[in-house]
């Protein structure tokens, strides 16, 4: 049996940062031990691409879609209502989906307005931990108006029945500042954030994680609104039959709205500690046992690392991708002999500095399993600009990696 060219995209999320003085002014990525990424790299087509559009907010949502060959201009309704897809929620066209975070904020006694959020992901709390807690913000909070899903981790979704496309603040781009500011407008949404904090503050499990030093789970934060989406089949627009393998919602939700296969990997979390190798495996089996053209594995963990302001964390993030994930790929398909082009990129940088998305241009690796190439660069922001390659539009990079 023939085996066509397989095709596959490494999304190293919120990969791409700054130079570091701790890190000899080098940026993670360029710091991080990546020996398979570098011998890479060398067999490679480098260069900088802009997943942002201008004018659109730097978030996973429109740099993903954008990767994936989706204009965001065309095809972004909002964030939400992709994880929405995910998780099985039934909208309907008049419904707002909105992500709902459970997020950490202070427990001083001052009024709610006057707190300060302290962790957007609550330590990273399990998705079993957490699906109590919005039980319990169900209970008392959820009617034929507001109507909450239970996601993965400290992301879940609210649905607002014949709602409003309303601005509200990712809390990953408020960490440490007072919330007041931040809190929506529409007086029900901000209602309904106040009482979920005084129905979590002291229930039993916030109650245990701080016995254990862990950051409660504390509040209900509201963002990413958006209505139905609606995206075009990526089998019928590529002439690939693609796997998604990610742990987070929205990335699974893109796939389920574009007709692409979702892998269910055991342990994926989205953490530091998610798990490597069955990503690894579900990318193998798809395109080698499975009849798949195309993965997509999405790693989450230098995007959290990147927000938490933890810049060993983030390097050891990359150093995983490449040690877990892109070296045991490579060496599965050079075994069997499979003919393959793949593409290592973030989708947006999350530097340290800031500990949220920026719209800046990333860097990129393209390599052919089949070319003969003899580089001296190495992957990293530096190399990747300095080679004069540059994709102005995000959307059209896959075409590139299509091409053979």
């Amino acid at each position: 049996m023939v085996i066509r060219m397989k095709y596959i995209i490494v999304l190293g999320d919120g990969m791409a940062d700054e130079p570091i003085e701790s890190l000899g002014g080098k940026t993670p990525l360029e710091y991080a031990k990546t020996p398979t990424m570098d011998e890479l790299s060398k067999k490679s087509e480098i260069g900088m691409v802009h997943t942002i559009p201008d004018g659109m907010k730097p978030g996973s949502d429109t740099a993903n879609l954008s990767v994936l060959g989706y204009d965001p201009a065309i095809y972004y309704s909002g964030r939400s209502p992709l994880e929405a897809l995910s998780i099985g929620v039934p909208m309907k066209d008049t419904d707002i989906a909105i992500r709902c975070n459970i997020v950490t904020i202070s427990e001083d006694d001052v009024p709610f307005e006057e707190k300060t959020i302290i962790d957007h992901s609550s330590g990273e709390i399990s998705t079993e931990e957490c699906d109590v807690l919005l039980q319990a913000v169900r209970k008392e909070l959820e009617n034929e108006t507001y109507k909450f899903y239970t996601g993965t981790s400290y992301r879940h979704c609210l649905i607002w029945d014949k709602g409003e496309v309303v601005e509200l603040t990712p809390p990953h781009d408020v960490l440490t500042q007072v919330i007041g500011q931040h809190l929506p407008e529409d007086a029900k949404l901000r209602e309904i954030m106040k009482k979920s904090y005084d129905i979590l503050v002291n229930h039993p499990i916030n109650i245990e994680r701080k016995k254990k030093g862990l950051n409660p789970a504390n509040c209900c934060w509201f963002w990413g609104a958006g209505t139905k989406p609606m995206l075009s089949s990526f089998e019928e627009k590529t002439g690939k039959k693609g796997m998604m393998i990610s742990a987070v919602d929205l990335l699974k939700g893109i796939a389920v709205g574009a007709g692409m296969g979702v892998a269910d990997v055991e342990g994926a979390n989205g953490g530091l500690h998610t798990n490597y190798e069955g990503k690894t495996q579900a990318a193998v089996d798809a395109l080698l046992k499975d009849g798949y053209d195309f993965a997509y594995i999405h790693l989450e963990a230098p995007d959290e690392m990147g927000h938490q302001g933890s810049v060993e964390r983030k390097v050891q993030a990359i150093e995983y991708l490449d040690e877990r994930v892109i070296a045991p790929l490579v060496k599965a398909l050079n075994e069997k002999g499979t003919e393959y082009r793949m593409l290592v990129l973030p989708d947006h940088p999350t530097p340290i500095r800031v500990r949220t998305h920026t719209a800046d241009s990333v860097p990129y690796m393209l390599y052919d399993s089949t070319a003969e190439l003899n580089k001296t660069w190495d992957y990293n922001e530096k190399d990747a600009a300095a080679s004069g390659n540059y994709v102005e539009k995000g959307h059209t990079l896959i075409d590139h990696l299509f091409e053979k």
